[in-house]
């Protein structure tokens, strides 16, 4: 597998080992061992799947209380996924990173606890499994309006289907108290 740094202290890309052949393919999509060489350490405590049609925009969302480090992958389809440094101490405080990831690549990308995370649907449907550090708490949980200015997010839709929740989110600034310490970066 190759891990690829981000920009972002412990948001990493992971590229796995593919064997294809006239069968199909296998990989490994979590080998704890090589994952935690690579930094991600875990443990991980729940798997979530989301199936989503095209301009779903999901986040961004975080947990307060108990936050959870995600490591997300699609098994159909192609989504572009954004991490949000929400770490008020963070030198990197507000900056993002966002990067395509699909069923065909099959890369993989990281999100530590800290971090606001989200995904836009590319596709006509994408199905995206990831697993979390530590389970959903509803009472801790928070998001940051998608199309927020001061963070400036790149997203591939101007018209995204989002739930009510997700609506309602307010800006990075109202839910923080102090803008981004800089500008996010598209990997793509």
């Amino acid at each position: 597998m190759q891990v690829r740094e981000t920009g972002l202290p412990g948001v990493v890309l992971i590229q796995p080992r593919v064997f294809r052949d006239a069968r199909g393919f296998f990989l490994e999509t979590y080998h704890a061992d090589r994952y935690a060489a690579a930094g991600i350490a875990g443990p991980f405590v729940q798997d979530n799947h989301s199936r989503s049609q095209r301009h779903t925009l999901r986040g961004l969302h975080f947990q307060w209380r108990r936050p959870q480090g995600k490591l997300v992958r699609v098994i159909e389809g192609e989504i572009y996924d954004v991490a949000v440094d929400i770490r008020p101490d963070s030198p990197s405080f507000g900056r993002w990173v966002g990067a395509t990831l699909s069923a065909e690549s099959h890369l993989q990308i990281y999100v530590p606890p800290g971090f606001a995370h989200g995904f836009c649907v590319t596709s006509e449907v994408a199905q995206v499994e990831y697993k979390c550090t530590d389970v959903y708490d509803p009472e801790g949980d928070g998001g940051i309006r998608w199309d927020d200015p001061d963070l400036n997010i790149a997203w591939p839709t101007t018209t995204p289907v989002l739930s009510a929740r997700d609506q309602q989110h307010p800006g990075f600034l109202a839910r923080f108290g102090k803008p981004p310490t800089g500008p996010g970066t598209n990997l793509d």
